[in-house]
């Protein structure tokens, strides 16, 4: 994938009937300058679900997480062990999301969880929070951005991939999501960027590297009276490439997909100020298989 590679967008294609054949269907291109088409109207009206557009928010954000992929990718050395890529997801059902009783993680590296034990449960318990990391909000402002991508790379891959996502992250893009330049969220708005997983999967371990799926479903948007980008929610899949390193995993690759996403319900669509309200008062999870 290239700068350039044009994606569609994934929130108005009318999953379970509800979007209309009739809407207009749009590209965006990361980065650039092109302006991130509008969100429609703010929260709002009384026992209505909020209209779908076929562009969004989070769909630049899931670009930015493939843009994290195409860098991982092109560090790699190829060297890889082509029978065991082709093996793909075990078979049979999956596991069960249940506690183990073992404690996932004994540190942390600034605020992200560290020291994953070397087996299955450390694996997962390593991606889903990695992916909880690079899906916040944090990733919007330089300094935040780096601490966290040194935090869950390997240093091979890191420095590369935060030239260019330094230039992907421009003043413009900023400005085009609604933030400030520099990444800050202007007075009376609230920045939401949040990656919620779902579950975990093992597709492949083998000694020192481990291949993991993790299902999430994201929130993402500005909530305030002014905001004409509502927050609003996406389903995706990220598929991370994990090597041990010094004592424990850190992304090698990754990349992502839609969905599975399931049919939208019928809540009604809660008001600015109570999503604000929300993000504030709920912390995230440190998350453990």
């Amino acid at each position: 994938m290239s700068f350039g590679d044009e994606y569609e967008g994934g929130s108005g294609r009318g999953r379970g009937g509800r979007g209309g054949t009739g809407r207009t269907r749009t590209r965006t291109r990361l980065p650039g300058n092109e302006p991130v088409d509008d969100f429609g109207d703010g929260f709002g009206g009384p026992a209505r679900r909020p209209p779908r557009t076929s562009r969004s928010l989070v769909t630049v954000v899931g670009v930015v997480v493939l843009l994290i992929a195409a860098i991982a990718f092109a560090n790699r050395s190829g060297d890889g062990d082509g029978d065991d890529a082709a093996k793909g997801p075990r078979e049979g059902a999956a596991a069960p999301t249940a506690a183990t009783g073992t404690k996932p993680v004994t540190g942390k590296n600034g605020t992200i969880p560290a020291g994953f034990a070397q087996d299955e449960q450390g694996a997962q318990s390593a991606a889903a929070n990695y992916a909880v990391a690079l899906g916040s909000a944090g990733m919007f402002q330089k300094e935040s951005r780096h601490a966290i991508v040194r935090a869950v790379h390997d240093s091979a891959a890191a420095d590369r991939l935060l030239t260019e996502l330094d230039k992907a992250y421009s003043p413009g893009f900023l400005k085009n999501i609604g933030l400030n330049e520099d990444g800050s969220t202007p007075p009376g708005l609230t920045f939401v960027s949040r990656t919620m997983p779902v579950g975990t999967q093992l597709a492949d371990m083998n000694g020192g590297t481990a291949t993991v799926e993790v299902w999430c479903t994201g929130l993402v948007g500005m909530a305030g009276e002014t905001s004409t980008k509502p927050v609003t929610q996406t389903w995706f899949t990220i598929t991370q490439e994990l090597v041990w390193v010094d004592g424990d995993w850190k992304i090698r690759s990754s990349s992502q997909k839609e969905g599975p996403t399931p049919v939208s319900g019928d809540n009604r669509a809660s008001t600015a100020d109570e999503i604000a309200e929300a993000v504030a008062g709920y912390g995230g999870f440190t998350y453990a298989r």
